[in-house]
This record gives C-alpha cells, sequence and structure tokens, in this order.
C-alpha cells in the first residue's frame, strides 16, 4: 500500500445540512448522486449518508458524536486564523470542545465537532509550516522511531 490518502469521507445524518455547515466555512463541493466531494489540497473530503456509508463498510452505524477514534486536523498560518475559523464554526452550527490555548506541546490551538459529531483539530504550529497551497511537508523528528 502506497503511504498516501485519497479521500476522506464522512457519515452524515442530514447530508444537505452537512453540506451547508462545510459551506459556512467557505468550502465547495459538488453534490453527485446524494454524495457531496470537496476538494482538499490533494485528497477529497467527502460527506455520504452515515447509514450508507457504515453499510458499505460492512458495519453498524455508530452513535452520533463522542469520539470516533479520529481527529481531522486543519492547520493554518497564525493564532488569528484559529480565532477567525472558530468564530465561523460557531456560526455555522458547529461545537466548540475545546477552547482554542496555547497546548502542552507549544503551539496554539483549539477543537470542535461539525453537526455529525466528526471531530477537528484547528491549530497553528510554526514547525509545520504550510506552503502556499497550504499542503504541509513534516519536518525531520531528528531520534524519532521508524
Amino acid at each position: 500500500m502506497e503511504q498516501r490518502i485519497t479521500l476522506i469521507t464522512l457519515g452524515a445524518s442530514d447530508l444537505a445540512r452537512a453540506k451547508a455547515f462545510y459551506e459556512a466555512l467557505g468550502w465547495r463541493g459538488q453534490e453527485v448522486q446524494a454524495t457531496v466531494f470537496f476538494q482538499a489540497g490533494g485528497l477529497a473530503l467527502v460527506l455520504w449518508d452515515r447509514e450508507e456509508l457504515a453499510r458499505d463498510c460492512g458495519v453498524e452505524p455508530g452513535p452520533v458524536g463522542g469520539s470516533g477514534g479520529i481527529v481531522l486536523a486543519h492547520n493554518v498560518r497564525s493564532e488569528t486564523e484559529v480565532d477567525e475559523l472558530l468564530a465561523a464554526v460557531r456560526r455555522a452550527g458547529g461545537t466548540i470542545t475545546k477552547p482554542a490555548a496555547v497546548n502542552a506541546l507549544g503551539f496554539y490551538s483549539s477543537a470542535f465537532m461539525d453537526p455529525d459529531g466528526h471531530c477537528w483539530e484547528v491549530a497553528y504550529n510554526p514547525g509545520f509550516p504550510l506552503a502556499a497551497d497550504g499542503s504541509v511537508t513534516l519536518p525531520d523528528f531528528g531520534g524519532a522511531e521508524h
């Protein structure tokens, strides 16, 4: 398996509401056959009916809200951008689950949930600089285990 991700699909209990939430944050997508596709840099974020997504994966749908064991992250270029995004999340109907603050690792971050309970981290981490296109290249962590 090549070390890359091409699509991230989020299960939505109300597709129109989910689409409206992400559009309120400035995302623009295409709806095709009850599925919404957003180009997100070099990958795509997809919204699809929660029950259909579970069935397609051969599992039972889990409850809405709480931690599903995965967090999506959105890094920005300044602390001000973190605060501005959180204001947009509130206006769009998301829930701030962790107020913005300097965390134990020394960078400014926060967390929120979209209306379907999907967790997002938003962070300004100068150690993970963003290219002009918004892509991140991980730094060399030195003695980190492989």
